[in-house]
Order: C-alpha cells, then sequence, then structure tokens
C-alpha cells in the first residue's frame, strides 16, 4: 500500500482528483524513461549510439568551418540524377519531367521496364533510341561536377560514388581511382553472351547507337550492352570492396542529387562513422529515418531536425547553387568559376574541331565522288 492510501482514513471516501496533470506528467516521464532505456539497450547492443559532435553548427556554414579547420581529410561524395539536370540531362523520378514521366512513345509495359535485363534481352529496340537522346558526349559537367574535381585537386576526396551513367564525373576530370560508379557506366560495354563478354569502347557503342543499329558483337552475333546496371544484375564488385575500405575512414559525407530511395547505394549514408558529418544538397529532404528507427534513435537515417539531431545539415537548393555557395564560404568562388569557364571552353573547341574534321572528310569525299564522276564522263568522252 502507498504511503497516499495510508494517510486516507477509511471511513472517508478519497478525493476526486480536480486535476491529474500530475498523474499524466508522472505517464509521460515514466514513458520517456522507458524510451531512453531501449534507446540506451539497442545502442549498446547494435552499436548504434550518437557519436561526437564535430560541427560547432548545423549549416553549411558549419560544414565549411570544418573543411577550413584541417580536421577534415577524407570526404566520400554520394550523387545522384541530380547532379546532371542542369546539364540537360532529365533526373528519373521528378515529376512530368522526369524520365519515367516522358517514356510513352516507347510502348513499354511500365517505366522501368526499359531499364530491365529480361525486357532489354527481348526488346533492345527502346533503351537503345533513348541512349541515342541522352548518349554521353552531348553534355557538359556541371559546376557541382568541377566543385568534386576541386575537392579531388585539393586532396580531400577520398571517393565520388555515383549512381549516373553519363560518365560526366570523368569528363570533368575524376579518374578510375576517384570514381565507384555504383550503377555502372557507358564509358565500356560487352557482349552479353557468357561464353564471349568481348569489350567495346565508348566509340564503338556510340557509332553503332547513332547510325540506329543494335550494337550486335562482330565475334559471336551476340547482343551488346553498355556496362550500366539494369534491374535484375548486380552491382560492380568494385562497389562492394570500396564501400568496405572506405567510408569507415570518412570523415565528412556530402550527399547531392538523389532520392536516397534505391539500395543498395542509399544505405551507405549509414555506414560512415557515428561522428562524421553528413551534408545532404537537394531540392528537398531526402534518406531521413524512418519512423520507428527515429523513435528508438535507431539506423543510419538521416537526421535534420530531431532534438537528437547533432551532424546532418541539409542545404535545400540545386547542386550547383549548393556547391557555389560552399565555395564561397571556402574561399573557393573564383577558382570554381574559373575552372568551369576554362573546361567548357575547351569541350566547346573540341567539338568544334571534330565537327570540323567531320565536315572536310564529308566534303573530301564529296570531292573525291565528283572527280571521280568527271573521271568517268571523260574516259567516255575519249
Amino acid at each position: 500500500m502507498s504511503d497516499a492510501q495510508e494517510a486516507t482514513k477509511p471511513d472517508e471516501e478519497a478525493p476526486v482528483p480536480q486535476d491529474q496533470s500530475d498523474d499524466s506528467d508522472e505517464g509521460e516521464a515514466s514513458g520517456d524513461s522507458e524510451m531512453d532505456f531501449l534507446r540506451s539497450l539497442f545502442s549498446r547492443t547494435l552499436g548504434l549510439g550518437p557519436g561526437e559532435k564535430v560541427l560547432d553548427e548545423l549549416t553549411l556554414d558549419g560544414v565549411a568551418r570544418y573543411i577550413n579547420s584541417g580536421a577534415c581529410k577524407n570526404i566520400i561524395c554520394m550523387v545522384g540524377a541530380g547532379i546532371s539536370t542542369s546539364a540537360g540531362i532529365p533526373d528519373f523520378r521528378s515529376p512530368g519531367t522526369g524520365l519515367y514521366a516522358n517514356l510513352q512513345k516507347y510502348n513499354l509495359p511500365y517505366p522501368e521496364a526499359i531499364f530491365q535485363i529480361g525486357y532489354f534481352k527481348t526488346h533492345p529496340e527502346p533503351f537503345f533510341a533513348l541512349a541515342k537522346e541522352l548518349y554521353p558526349g552531348q553534355f557538359k559537367p556541371t559546376v557541382c561536377h568541377y566543385f568534386i574535381r576541386m575537392l579531388k585537386e585539393k586532396g580531400l576526396l577520398r571517393r565520388c560514388y555515383s549512381q549516373n551513367i553519363d560518365t560526366l564525373e570523368r569528363v570533368a576530370g575524376l579518374g578510375d581511382a576517384d570514381l565507384v560508379e555504383a550503377h555502372g557506366t557507358f564509358y565500356t560495354s560487352h557482349c552479353l553472351s557468357f561464353l564471349c563478354r568481348k569489350e567495346y569502347s565508348l566509340e564503338w557503342m556510340k557509332e553503332k547507337i547513332f547510325k540506329d543499329e543494335i550494337p550486335m558483337c562482330d565475334k559471336c552475333s551476340g547482343l551488346v550492352k553498355p556496362d550500366i546496371v539494369f534491374f535484375g544484375e548486380n552491382l560492380p564488385a568494385r562497389f562492394f570492396t570500396s564501400m568496405t575500405a572506405d567510408f569507415p575512414r570518412c570523415d565528412l559525407l556530402i550527399i547531392m542529387g538523389t532520392s536516397l530511395q534505391v539500395q543498395p547505394f542509399a544505405s551507405l549514408v549509414g555506414r560512415v562513422p557515428k561522428s562524421a558529418p553528413r551534408l545532404l544538397i537537394n531540392m528537398e529532404k531526402t534518406g531521413e529515418s524512418d519512423f520507428l528507427g527515429g523513435m528508438l534513435g535507431l539506423g543510419g537515417g538521416l537526421d535534420f531536425d530531431s532534438d537528437k539531431a547533432y551532424r546532418d545539415v541539409a542545404h535545400i537548393s540545386t547542386c550547383d547553387e549548393g556547391c557555389l555557395a560552399l565555395a564561397d564560404l571556402l574561399g573557393w568562388k573564383e577558382e570554381l568559376q574559373e575552372l568551369v569557364k576554362r573546361e567548357h571552353a575547351l569541350i566547346d573547341s573540341k567539338n568544334k574541331n571534330e565537327k570540323g574534321g567531320a565536315a572536310n572528310e564529308n566534303s573530301s569525299a564529296t570531292e573525291q565522288t565528283a572527280q571521280g564522276a568527271e573521271a568517268g564522263i571523260s574516259e567516255k568522252t575519249e
């Protein structure tokens, strides 16, 4: 029996409480204590407790000060289609403008079929028609691509993990050692025949696609596919080996232009150390913990707004605007703008020379044909 019960005389009726706020507060306190206990239990058992807070504030300014402090030496970038939209390449899921919203002309059973390996093997035509529209080499890297290159040149980039297949990271100056192309690349292609697997170059594939030919292997006549990962295929082995080596060493994760909806790529956000800050530059917040994970303080999902947030920063803008803003805070803005201007000029010059060379070849071929025709007429006249 409680002290309160003992204090009530047997022949007196216990008073009816007029205000139950104290009981409610006690219940809430008890619930909070139980939740804290569960969080603590799961954290101890699974090693998912919060880490050390290293940002002085959860803003882009705080991230810039952290980078400039010299304590940040292993930055990993995770990027998706949103970093290429300003180059003219559509993303996948934006309503009305995304790739999936504009595939009706290919008469697909459903939009995702164009990237499913089983459908591709029997109906490759829609994919190659789309590939002609979006083929690498027709677009220039964006401010965001060149910001990643600057991280590399300043010795801060450990790796860039990309969901993109447009090869713009390579055009911007990242090499094999800098990149993990999680969903593959157009850079190389292979024959799908298990017994052949002959490799083909980007230029070989480009020639076939722009001639509206279905690429077939010149060794075994099998279908040739760019080395992009279709639904139903495994991710490259390099994704898994690099992930295991890179993420435990990461001291800043920068996530740009991705919905974080596709696994296993999306799960990478939870693989950095618990003290590593995570910056999202995107048009909307993505990758946040689900309800249960958030309640228990578990999982690797991003946490921007809860009272337990300590390392995650969301900068809501286009990827280019976000990179320019961060570059400005770092003192790199002019350098970045000059890099973009210089590299775009080089690409324009190269394209102009290639077009000029092609025009000269066509002109030469036309002239040779005309000369041949004239010679034929002369011979007949004689």
